[in-house]
């Protein structure tokens, strides 16, 4: 056991190791929550395997130690955008990239964390909330947080987020964030659509970012496409529910 309550990388209940089709064996190592849940503690894991930092490898289940890595995530992530804002002029810094930060590093296997989810997921939400500042004419409008808030303002924020709900679910692509995003824009916070390009470029670089960084720890976090159950790289086949047994007879 290590400090924090997680499992230790030689612990007894790692995975044995498989054959492979060309009869040499590699050790299969299944993702497994850490001490606070999610996947964090395999990605910071993976990362000590692969910089091969031995101290970070056994501490790499404590509390203290997860949240210092999380701490300097938020913190690069943020700071890499607000570098391409200070070098652009554009505003590349949204309330909405950092629950989308911590889901690529806290979940990055879940749906909702998938690059396809979170473009997608960001773009519903920015596309809802644009098309609830015309309906409502607001488009020109300053934001809620100048003018107060007003009936035609309340209705755009009503419309914007059931729209993003709702299509998120029939797209089958939900993204949480993304419900902040839209409130963002139907809000009048951001109203020009040169901004909301922006915003939407902002998703992507972080998507790469995380990309880059949970298959840098060995994650195999996908390039688009959630990764369903049983179908990841060492993961085994999910067995069918088996069937009910008959009814007994009256």
């Amino acid at each position: 056991m290590t400090g924090g309550g997680g499992l230790g990388p030689n612990d007894s209940s790692d995975p044995p190791d498989r054959t492979g089709d060309d009869g040499a064996t590699r050790p299969v190592r299944r993702l497994r929550p850490g001490p606070i849940g999610g996947d964090m503690a395999n990605v910071l894991l993976g990362l000590a395997e692969r910089l091969r930092v031995p101290s970070l490898r056994q501490r790499y289940s404590s509390t203290a130690v997860l949240g210092l890595f999380a701490f300097v995530n938020g913190l690069v992530s943020i700071a890499l955008m607000s570098l391409a804002a200070l070098l652009t002029g554009a505003p590349f810094v949204f309330p909405s990239l950092g629950p989308t930060a911590f889901l690529l590093f806290y979940t990055p296997m879940l749906p909702t964390a998938s690059p396809r989810n979170t473009v997608l997921g960001h773009a519903i939400g920015a596309g809802a909330g644009y098309l609830a500042l015309v309906v409502f004419g607001l488009t020109d409008r300053p934001p809620a947080l100048v003018t107060g808030v007003s009936g035609q303002r309340i209705g755009a924020a009503a419309l914007s987020l059931g729209l993003t709900a709702g299509l998120m679910v029939w797209c089958r692509v939900p993204h949480p964030p993304a419900g902040a995003t839209t409130l963002i824009i139907s809000l009048g916070i951001l109203r020009d659509l040169h901004d909301i390009g922006v915003l939407m470029l902002a998703v992507v670089l972080l998507v790469i970012q995380g990309f880059a960084i949970n298959r840098l720890a060995g994650i195999p976090y996908p390039t688009w496409a959630p990764v369903l159950p049983g179908t990841g790289p060492g993961e085994p086949p999910e067995r069918p529910e088996p069937p009910a047994p008959p009814a007994a007879p009256r």
